[in-house]
């Protein structure tokens, strides 16, 4: 695999704000705790090992234990699950919705940036154990988002009625999902593969969340990945003094209603990426997963009949606690509670919504964990690179917009002049001399000599763009080239890792895909990876 790396402002794909996290810019070192550099996680480790109790440990241990009982699992994973007994052993986190057949490409970068993290880890910090963790969202209830992959430019879609928490939904019906992708598969012996990997996965398991375990766990076990659903009864009874916080306090309201004012005072181009609720939590029950607000001093579950008082609530956190699911907000807080972690690894939009968080720990006194941008990857094809040589288009031009990508190339492949800056430059030198001249002599005619300008300036654009198109319809053939290489690339306008499904690539690599992403990315490197392979 040959590898090239593009600075991740370069792409134009990431938010001011995420890069300007990755140049540590000094405005917002209030937002976390310790930026991602092998030297601070000894900072992290102390601050996580003063906190995280035995008995927190043993819990974790013991459930993890009871969820891959019917899970065959490698003697490295169960390894790393002893481990975590260990007061000297953390955990590297990354987590991802229960998206059908693993989602978009990215949820192997993201696990993969987690194992390589927990690695390097311990070769820099060899008296301690590292155990890469992936956290299933089994409490989130958006169906609609996690329903489908792409596979070679179609959509295949798991159609059914979904309510409630999505880890729990029946598997029924995913069987003709198969049989569409198995005529698109073909009969390779990497298509076999995939097919019985499906089928184990979706048509052997009753749930949603034993499927997606079952299906990361063959992916990932020779690593020692190990895979947690915090869906659980005995996890949540850990969270239950935060939980009785939230709904007596607003604790999490307030925090980050506080730090979201502080980011949108650091820069205006800030988007915040979520907003929290006066209480951030659901409800769940079988079929079941709704906000809990407080009206007129009664705690209500929307769109049901439930309700109760304070102690009545109260009492309800002590000896149910599974009924009580934390949103995006408070989800972070309670991965932090239960799991001795030292680093989320997450996309852009996770790391956006994590820095507004960081008060919101400090006040709970739960240690903030190091933040790092998963790695992210183009992978082009030997034949795709050839076309992009043959085209002159670099690495960096690739990245561009199709439209942009298109003009600059044609204005560069063309044998006439198409950029008419030296004329604009020159047609406002001699407007600023009349400028003068009618400031010396009738300053109403200045309205008149700025309309002038303007309309010649916009006739020299008209030129210049009609200039382009006629060029392009002269150079159709490498425009239609250039239209191709990008689509390929780049389906549908976004980035090929938010795109395509890890089941293309499987057809071409087999087994060798994830052994030769795990010896070329490298999760501190903080750059994009461009990969020819």
């Amino acid at each position: 695999m040959k590898q090239n790396y593009l600075a991740f402002h370069k792409t134009d794909y990431f938010s001011s704000l995420i890069c300007d996290y990755l140049d540590e810019k000094p405005e917002l070192k209030q937002f976390y705790n310790h930026f991602p550099k092998l030297n601070n996680f000894q900072y992290q480790i102390d601050q996580k090992a003063e906190s995280f109790s035995l008995d927190n440990r043993n819990v974790l241990v013991s459930v993890l234990n009871r969820q891959y009982e019917n899970t065959n699992k490698s003697a490295l994973t169960l390894k790393n699950i002893e481990c975590l007994s260990s007061e000297n052993t953390f955990t590297i986190t990354t987590g991802h919705q229960l998206n059908l057949f693993t989602g978009p490409l990215y949820f192997l970068y993201k696990i993969i940036s987690t194992i390589n993290l927990s690695n390097e880890l311990k070769k820099n910090y060899p008296d301690y154990d590292f155990v890469p963790i992936y956290w299933m969202a089994t409490e989130d209830h958006d169906f609609d988002e996690i329903n489908y992959f792409n596979f070679r430019g179609k959509k295949f879609q798991w159609n059914r009625e979904a309510n409630g928490a999505v880890g729990q939904l029946s598997t029924k019906g995913l069987d003709e999902v198969l049989d569409l992708l198995s005529l698109d598969l073909g009969v390779t012996t990497n298509a076999e593969t995939l097919k019985k990997l499906f089928k184990n996965a979706y048509l052997k398991h009753d749930n949603l969340a034993d499927a997606t375990r079952f299906l990361a766990n063959e992916l990932f076990k020779d690593y020692g990945l190990v895979v947690i659903d915090a869906n659980d009864t005995d996890l949540k009874r850990l969270l239950i003094p935060y939980i009785k916080k939230e709904l007596l306090n607003h604790t999490s309201f307030n925090n980050v209603s506080k730090t979201n004012r502080a980011l949108e005072n650091v820069s205006d181009t800030y988007k915040i990426q979520v907003n929290p609720r006066e209480i951030n939590l659901f409800y769940i029950k079988e079929n079941l997963r709704e906000r809990i607000v407080l009206k007129d001093n009664v705690y209500k579950v929307l769109n049901t009949n439930t309700s109760w008082g304070e102690r009545e609530l109260l009492k309800e956190v002590s000896e149910f606690p599974e009924r009580f699911s934390p949103n995006v907000i408070m989800r972070p807080l309670y991965q932090e509670v239960i799991l001795p972690n030292l680093c989320y690894i997450g996309g852009g939009g996770e790391l956006a919504y994590w820095l507004q968080l960081k008060s919101y720990f400090d006040e709970v006194e739960v240690p903030f964990p190091i933040l790092l941008l998963r790695n992210s990857v183009l992978i082009k094809y030997a034949k795709q690179s050839k076309k992009l040589e043959n085209l002159a288009i670099s690495n960096e031009d690739i990245f561009l917009k199709r439209d942009v990508l298109i003009n600059k190339k044609v204005r560069e492949i063309s044998n006439i002049e198409i950029d008419f800056s030296d004329q604009k430059a020159s047609l406002k030198q001699q407007f600023e001399k009349l400028f003068k001249l009618a400031e010396l002599t009738d300053k109403s005619f200045l309205g008149a000599v700025k309309a002038q300008e303007v309309k010649q300036l916009k006739g020299l654009d008209n030129l210049e763009k009609r200039l382009l198109k006629a060029q392009k319809r002269k150079l159709s053939d490498e425009v239609e080239r250039m239209t191709d290489i990008k689509n390929e690339l780049f389906p549908n306008g976004s980035l090929q890792e938010r795109n395509i499904n890890f089941s293309e690539l499987y057809l071409e690599y087999g087994e060798k895909l994830i052994p030769k992403l795990i010896k070329s990315l490298k999760p501190l490197k903080a750059e994009f990876n461009i990969i020819t392979v």
